[in-house]
């Protein structure tokens, strides 16, 4: 569809030329007469616009210019409309017609300055020598402009990202919802928001950052993310129980998401070095001061980390409620009462100076 909307454009060019010639070539009234467009030998709004042209005292190659010029702009500017119009009717998708509407601008751009140059540069004998110092004047006073160009025929032709995933660069990350010739915009996650969850700010990043910023891109070629949870139950819990039940939870909730995952992989491994490892989801044991900590891995999409967790956290709550004999761990400080203990304050001093006699023996071990 976007060659046919070229085609639309390139044709459209040397129909608007050929309809602003005769128009632009007609008679101009004689000089010092008023007369008004139907007097002379214009007729209808071109004919209005040369009269004006002459009141203003514009010469009879500059209308004609500008003649041409109007009449390129206004045929792009409807084989566009239609274009729209027609790709309106067709689809409902808002991602092809975002699509359409950025290349079409785009093209009407390119036609128009490449015709309407050729109009007003044409019989110009140093145009080559004009154009370089122009370049060269440009270039020094527009480079950051410059560079967001360069950025964006980057994007456009490596394609780092497109719009509708979502990105991390620099301190910006987010959905993109929009890119341009200088600029992109993300919908912004995180900040004070948790759990990747959109914060409704829209930020602006220019595209010249894909050059000197490292881009992180959640989306490309597999659209799955791995979440954790870690749960931390006391020393005196039954820990092996608790991750077994676990284990259940994380099925049910990140076992429905293997399949697509794996096909997924399976088809970003022809462009990317992937090997398609362990999907499904499970449970790592570990130990912290204070308790046993049960961590849940799992895939989730993109966009559902957060309603997954919450979900998976409601399950925990309710199965360890059933259960006696799991508690959830918190950090926690332990006391000693030496009289209940059946210790006097001097067992204990001599037990802290063993113990940390025991503690020097071992930095010096290590750093031996």
């Amino acid at each position: 569809m976007r060659v046919i909307a070229l085609s639309f454009l390139v044709v459209a060019m040397p129909v608007a030329l050929s309809a602003a010639e005769p128009a632009a070539a007609s008679t101009a009234p004689a000089a010092g007469a008023e007369s008004p467009p139907g007097a002379s030998g214009g007729s209808g709004s071109f004919g209005y616009i040369k009269w004006l042209g002459d009141a203003a005292g514009i010469a009879a190659p500059t209308q004609n210019k500008l003649l041409s010029s109007v009449a390129i702009l206004l045929a792009l500017w409807l084989v566009r409309l239609l274009l729209l119009l027609l790709v309106n009717r067709k689809t409902e998708d808002a991602r092809v017609r975002y699509l359409w509407r950025k290349t079409t601008l785009y093209l009407v751009l390119v036609v128009a300055v490449l015709s309407v140059g050729r109009i007003w540069f044409q019989g110009m004998d140093d145009t080559a020598t004009f154009l370089g110092l122009l370049s060269a004047g440009l270039a020094v006073a527009f480079k950051d402009v410059l560079v967001d160009l360069a950025g964006w025929l980057y994007i456009v032709g490596q394609k780092p990202f497109r719009v509708g995933d979502r990105v991390e660069i620099a301190e910006y990350g987010g959905d993109v919802i929009d890119s341009g010739p200088l600029m992109f915009t993300v919908l912004e996650i995180g900040k004070w928001v948790h759990a990747d969850q959109s914060t409704g700010r829209m930020c602006q990043v220019p595209n010249s950052l894909v050059f000197s910023r490292p881009l992180v891109n959640y989306t490309k070629g597999f659209r799955f993310i791995w979440n954790e949870i870690p749960v931390t139950v006391t020393f005196e819990s039954d820990w092996k129980k608790a991750k077994k039940l676990l284990c259940e939870i994380a099925e049910k909730h990140g076992g429905g998401t293997v399949e697509q995952a794996r096909r997924e992989m399976k088809s970003a491994s022809r462009q990317f070095m992937l090997v398609c490892g362990t999907l499904t989801p499970t449970v790592y044991t570990s130990v912290q001061e204070f308790g046993v900590v049960l961590t849940l891995r799992y895939l989730c999409s993109v966009h559902n980390r957060r309603d997954s967790a919450q979900a998976i956290w409601e399950d925990v709550l309710t199965v360890f409620a059933e259960n006696d004999d799991i508690d959830f761990a918190y950090p926690t400080r332990r006391v000693y009462r030496l009289k209940s203990e059946g210790k006097t304050v001097r067992e204990a001093e001599e037990l802290s100076r063993e113990v940390l006699q025991q503690e020097r023996e071992k930095d010096e071990d290590g750093a031996v």
